[in-house]
């Protein structure tokens, strides 16, 4: 184990071209380290492109770097050399199954270091030396290591094939444009790959645009998640409310029942207080009357008229005619009452609560429909855009209905208006934008702007408060000589595109993207910007001071 620690600390000391220790060690600027001589005889077959790369890493560079020796790495080597550092072991340098083997070794056959597209072989170190030693190979065009050479030759001529017919769209050899595809637009591979590389780069931005927009969706659809649980939680919190009302109902039914027990037993005691007095009547009538009963047969009339007088005189009550008894009536006034409350309470969760299900039911994420794709998709959303005259530079001429602006040399005469802008030469729209727009905007000239803006933006200043671009409230891609850049918060980001003369804006407020389009026979995206709108914006056009001449006119799609 620690020898195999040992052999990738001397792996990192040479050089990747020859395998050796390095010698005169230079440092190319993308960070490899290579021998002087090799990196130097690697960029010679490159000389033909012009571009020469890092056959480590494939970065390329133009021009072509001047490169001087890295003194602490070779001072390093110097130290190391004294501890026995070596050229690379022998085993290391045989092609494995997944190597390229050299074409010109006998037998166990060595890595090959390079392929040479014009001998169309690989050759090892050793077998390499000539291509970088003999003039006859100065143009051999060297590659990394490749087993489909035989992809880069013609089939029929068995010649090295050079040469793109564009009308074809194939890579041929050079008899080959001369015999079966003469009068084609032919051109050199060199030339096609540099068009097709431009391309490319293009495509990698597009695709690098595409995964940071993704991956900004993809955050929004988290947080979105994140919302729909967020309010879910609450709702069902809320929702324990019905719980509270059930306690609260049986708190009422539990004290309308107490009330109602001790009414009852009131009432009852009452009753029995004044039944108790009426049968303690009943027995003092039922003793006198047998008393006078008793008396009534007296043989002797002088007892009678004795006795007569002391059981007289005798009042009988009258408490029949006040007794109004009133059957299944007592408590009948709160029967219906709990009765009333019951149905209300009915009709409120029949009603209500089928709104609150339908509430839930209506509960749905809306996510926003995608990006227009098409110009013809785009003109969907188009709409009509003209300049507030109140806010234009008064070295801006207006015409054309308010849709084109002039930049001129001679001052206009505009009436004084707080809206105007007096530091810059710019102007605004009338219209406020919302929800889906998108217009374009047509130009000549250099350094014409494309903007947006809230209306609250500042009027007169310097650079950093009036200024499209400038600052958080607008966003400006402005046009240079070949290609754009962008503005924002006083932020330069440059923008790759072949620069047209007609420019595409689209705006979706409610989800905060805007995006420019390069319009000429196909749209191309520019630049995209996804952020949140507080407000409603207006489109907006700038011009770069001292273009005078330069005009720009919002184009009529109706």
């Amino acid at each position: 184990m620690p020898q195999q620690e040992h052999l990738l600390d001397q792996k990192k000391f040479r050089c990747s071209i020859c395998l050796d220790p390095l010698k005169e060690p230079v440092t190319v600027p993308c960070g490899h380290n290579y021998c002087m001589n090799c990196i130097h005889r690697h960029w010679d077959g490159e000389d033909e492109n012009q571009i020469y790369s890092c056959p480590v890493c494939r970065q390329t560079f133009a021009p072509r770097p001047v490169l001087v020796k890295n003194t602490l790495l070779a001072e390093l080597m110097e130290e190391l050399k004294e501890t026995g550092l070596q050229a690379a072991p022998a085993d290391h340098c045989y092609a494995g199954d997944e190597d390229v083997g050299c074409d010109f070794c006998t037998g166990r056959k060595l890595r090959a270091l390079k392929s040479c597209l014009q001998c169309v072989a690989s050759y090892c170190e050793k077998h390499l030396q000539p291509h970088y030693e003999s003039p006859a190979f100065k143009k051999h065009k060297l590659v990394e290591p490749s087993k489909k050479l035989q992809e880069s030759m013609c089939s029929r001529h068995e010649e090295v094939m050079k040469m793109f017919c564009r009308t074809d769209q194939q890579s041929i050899c050079y008899l080959c444009s001369v015999d079966e595809h003469k009068g084609h637009d032919t051109v050199s591979a060199a030339a096609e790959r540099t068009e097709r590389q431009r391309e490319l780069e293009g495509s990698r931005l597009n695709i690098q645009q595409g995964i940071q927009d993704g991956e900004k969706e993809v955050k929004l659809l988290q947080q979105e998640v994140e919302a729909i649980n967020g309010s879910a939680d609450k709702a069902v919190e809320d929702s324990e409310i019905c719980k509270e009302l059930i306690r609260l109902m049986e708190k009422r039914s539990s004290d309308v029942k107490q009330q109602v027990r001790s009414k009852q037993e009131t009432e009852v005691s009452r009753v029995k207080n004044l039944q108790e007095k009426l049968e303690q009547e009943i027995r003092e009538l039922k003793r006198r009357d047998a008393e006078l009963l008793k008396l009534s047969h007296a043989e002797d009339h002088t007892h009678f008229l004795l006795n007569y007088p002391s059981l007289l005189p005798l009042s009988v009550s009258k408490h029949s005619s006040s007794i109004k008894v009133r059957p299944l009536r007592y408590f009948q006034d709160v029967t219906a009452a709990v009765s009333e409350v019951r149905h209300k309470l009915q009709d409120v969760l029949r009603e209500e609560w089928t709104n609150v299900s339908l509430m839930v039911s209506d509960v749905e994420v809306l996510l926003s429909p995608p990006d227009p794709k098409t110009r013809a998709e785009f003109l969907k959303y188009s709409c009509d855009i003209t300049l507030d005259q109140n806010t234009a530079n008064t070295q801006l001429l207006l015409t054309e209905g308010n849709r084109k602006a002039t930049f001129t040399s001679q001052p206009q005469s505009y009436s004084s208006h707080p809206d105007r802008f007096t530091s810059r030469p710019q102007v605004l729209s009338k219209e406020s934008l919302t929800g889906r727009c998108y217009w374009e905007v047509e130009w000549s000239g250099m350094g014409v702007c494309a903007a947006v803006a809230y209306k609250n933006i500042s009027r007169a200043g310097g650079w950093e408060e009036g200024v499209f671009g400038s600052n958080d409230k607008y966003w400006a891609l402005q046009s240079n000589n070949n290609n754009y850049t962008f503005w924002f918060n006083n932020i330069k980001t440059p923008v790759s595109g072949l620069r047209s003369s007609r420019v595409g804006v689209y705006l979706d407020h409610d989800v905060g993207v805007l995006s420019f389009y390069s319009i000429s026979e196909t749209m191309t995206l520019l630049h995209r910007v996804q952020t949140t709108f507080t407000q409603p914006l207006h489109a907006g056009l700038r011009f770069k001071l001292f273009t005078f001449g330069a005009t720009a006119k919002f184009c009529n799609l109706k």
